[in-house]
């Protein structure tokens, strides 16, 4: 089934994403992982894409069993920026056979090891290539806090509409700790003109270095009350990832109450994290 059509319906859906392993060894315990989060039904399931393709055939390979296996609705993530379009269209095709649907263009971090291919510059271009190759339905990323490469978030707002007018069918966007943030955000990119679909991206904190990091490289803005949780939890692994389901939940509850319907959960492979957010919600989805 397509995305649009599920976001379509209006009813608030949840949704997870997992990653493929980055070496073969691994495979087993994460298709395990996919495979335990399937069976919580969600509305569909996104598969991340290595860096430069590495394991695109991973990804793939999940999408297709939680598509055949599992009956769930795959959305296989697919960049750019380090790829040609010879394997653009490749993996396309392997897309296609496996009857996978649903595609989410983005352009993909700059590598820092090698230089970046020079065919694709903006997630717009994958996008119309998408467009063109066949009756995929295309999400793309979007950035409440703007994008960190951007100059500023009119210009990261301008990059938007570029991606829905090639063709994009949905947004999701980047995680989020304050929602004030996001309603802010759908506010402007609505007078901007942007209709599609904003599916919201949440990501319970289970991990405090992990997420720390990855706030410094993405400028993802930690409200106080975030930073308490941190600081009182942090050192206790137990205790960090209880409080840390209960914020994103806390968050999710708040999105749905105001409107907000389509969420998507950054699990991080980790079932036992999806199963407690999918509980949490049992009367309300």
């Amino acid at each position: 089934m397509k995305i649009k059509d599920i976001l379509s319906q209006g009813k608030p859906t949840l949704s997870f994403e997992v990653f493929p392993p980055k070496t073969e060894d691994k495979y087993e315990s994460v298709e395990q992982a996919a495979s335990e989060i399937a069976k919580l039904k969600p509305a569909f399931m996104s598969v991340t894409y290595g860096a430069g393709g590495g394991t695109s055939q991973y990804t793939v390979d999940i999408a297709s069993a939680l598509h055949h296996q599992h009956h769930v609705t795959a959305l296989a993530h697919l960049t750019c920026v380090t790829s040609t379009k010879e394997k653009v269209h490749q993996v396309l095709g392997e897309l296609k056979e496996a009857g996978i649907e649903n595609v989410l263009a983005l352009r993909g971090d700059m590598p820092t090891d090698a230089p970046a291919k020079t065919e694709y510059h903006y997630a717009s271009e994958l996008i119309r290539e998408i467009k063109e190759a066949g009756d995929f339905c295309i999400g793309a990323a979007c950035y409440p806090e703007g994008h960190v490469e951007s100059v500023s978030k009119t210009i990261d707002m301008d990059y938007l509409k570029q991606k829905v007018e090639a063709g994009c069918d949905f947004v999701t966007t980047q995680m989020f700790f304050d929602n004030n943030i996001l309603y802010n955000y759908l506010y402007r990119i609505r007078e901007k003109g942007i209709t599609v679909p904003v599916v919201a991206g949440i990501m319970p904190v289970t991990n405090v270095k992990q997420i720390i990091r990855s706030c410094q490289l993405s400028g993802t803005y930690l409200p106080s009350r975030f930073k308490a949780i941190v600081d009182r939890f942090g050192d206790n692994p137990a205790a960090m990832k209880q409080a840390g389901i209960a914020y994103a939940t806390e968050q999710i509850i708040d999105l749905i109450a105001n409107g907000v319907n389509a969420i998507h959960v950054y699990s991080m492979n980790k079932p036992d994290v999806a199963l407690k957010i999918k509980e949490n919600l049992s009367e309300i989805l």
